[in-house]
């Protein structure tokens, strides 16, 4: 499970963007000033780090200067909305740069891409008799290939990281189309119908009425 570090001076933001996290399957640790955040980054193992600007001790652009030779991806999350702020900050290193306020399925769908990047998720994902393999894209029930277009593919992953989460198709278009995607939550429901039918998922892939899909946990009846 990736482990990211939130570095944020206000509690109840922090703590939000922690149970938001929580649903997207990842654990995390809080810390509330510049000064702290680089020891702590320094020392601790983490996959991702969530960056305030505006921190007490040193700004979050000196903290980014501090640790960028960590090699730990950092994503900019701050109320500064100037796109100077935010050129200098993908200058000095950082990956993205979001500001607040934000959407959770925002936020967890740009985290994804860039763990994705950094190859800090599981490159290969298994359900049952399903295998995915990340890194070459291809997936197998048993020893027999399933031929799964790429947003059927990128779906399944998904839905496979968040077992027993219920899933907005809200959520699954930002996730898997991407925070722009302008199309219907019809298409999530057509993917869907072709998950069912290709990996014989029909008593696992469960529709939440009125709300999106739930794959169960595996292992469950």
């Amino acid at each position: 499970m990736p482990n990211i570090l939130i570095v944020e001076d206000d509690a109840p933001i922090a703590q939000m963007i922690r149970e938001a996290l929580s649903l997207g399957g990842y654990q995390s640790e809080i810390c509330s000033d510049g000064t702290g955040a680089v020891s702590t980054a320094l020392s601790g193992e983490y996959d991702l780090i969530l960056l305030d600007v505006m921190l007490p001790g040193i700004d979050g652009f000196s903290v980014l200067t501090n640790i960028k030779n960590a090699g730990v991806p950092v994503i900019f999350l701050t109320a500064r909305q100037d796109v100077a702020d935010k050129v200098k900050g993908l200058r000095l290193g950082a990956e993205d740069y979001i500001v607040k306020p934000f959407e959770v399925v925002e936020l967890l769908a740009r985290i994804e891409v860039v763990l994705r990047r950094f190859h800090r998720l599981d490159s290969v994902l298994t359900y049952r008799d399903i295998t995915l393999n990340l890194t070459q894209h291809t997936a197998h029930i048993g020893e027999q290939p399933v031929l799964l277009t790429p947003k059927e593919f990128d779906l399944l992953a998904f839905f496979i990281q968040n077992q027993t989460i219920a899933l907005t198709r809200e959520r699954l278009l930002c996730a898997v189309w991407g925070y722009g995607f302008e199309g219907q939550t019809r298409t999530v429901d057509t993917h869907v119908q072709q998950l069912r039918k290709k990996c014989g998922l029909q008593d696992d892939l469960i529709t939440i009425p009125r709300l999106g899909y739930r794959l169960r946990a595996e292992g469950s009846l």
